[in-house]
């Protein structure tokens, strides 16, 4: 199940979706105010976002799940994971190019931050066409995000237990590698990091991202 970054939609995942059939499905979570959901209004708080997402994933969630999320998605993906009931959850949590829980709210970009910057630090700059009414939409999808994203209160405990394994691109420089490790205090399960070819998001439309370290991280390898 993958979670998508601020501002983005399911299709960021069609290149991971492409490189990891037949042998895996992936599922992609659509939040509102893009794609078929552009008219739906976005929670207005992150616990709020964490209770629609929870409601709409429940009549799909299979046991043994692995939960992926980039940047934004990544924090998404880890609250959904640990407010699920025991037996829903996912056996492990990926979450890719995102600070750990505690020292989220500090690496929030401003919203006030001009288009062009805003896209750069999101890692969106490169990843959209060069198109105007496209871009403009993009950033104040990724305003919204990020304004939910402000109002997250992270609560230590009672911590999960489920595996987690956090990723970030060799390339990203929004996010020290060294980071990472702060994740492993948000679970009791095991922990494990790594650096993956490119930016600050891994997954987009044309690329097949961490397909290989996902294929391994089902397999139980890592």
């Amino acid at each position: 199940m993958c979670f998508p970054h601020a501002g983005g939609d399911v299709t960021a995942f069609a290149g991971l979706a492409a490189a990891l059939a037949p042998s895996l499905e992936v599922w992609a979570i659509r939040l509102p105010g893009r794609g078929g959901r552009f008219v739906d209004p976005m929670p207005a708080t992150f616990a709020a976002l964490v209770t629609a997402v929870i409601d709409g994933l429940a009549p799909y969630l299979q046991p043994g799940a692995l939960f992926y999320g980039q940047s934004f998605g990544a924090l998404l993906a880890f609250e959904v994971a640990r407010a699920l009931p025991a037996a829903s959850r996912p056996r492990l949590v990926i979450p890719a190019c995102a600070a750990p829980p505690p020292g989220w709210p500090g690496s929030i970009p401003p919203t006030s931050e001009g288009a062009a910057d805003l896209l750069e630090r999101c890692g969106l700059a490169t990843a959209l066409p060069d198109d105007e009414t496209i871009r403009e939409l993009a950033v104040a999808t990724i305003r919204t995000d990020l304004t939910v994203c402000r109002s997250y209160r992270y609560h230590p405990s009672p911590r999960p237990d489920f595996a987690i394994h956090a990723v970030t691109g060799a390339e990203d420089t929004a996010l020290r590698p060294t980071t990472l490790a702060g994740w492993a205090e948000a679970t009791t399960g095991r922990f494990t990091a790594s650096t993956e070819p490119g930016g600050h998001l891994l997954a987009t439309p044309l690329s097949a991202g961490p397909a290989d370290l996902l294929r391994t991280l089902h397999l139980g390898r890592s």
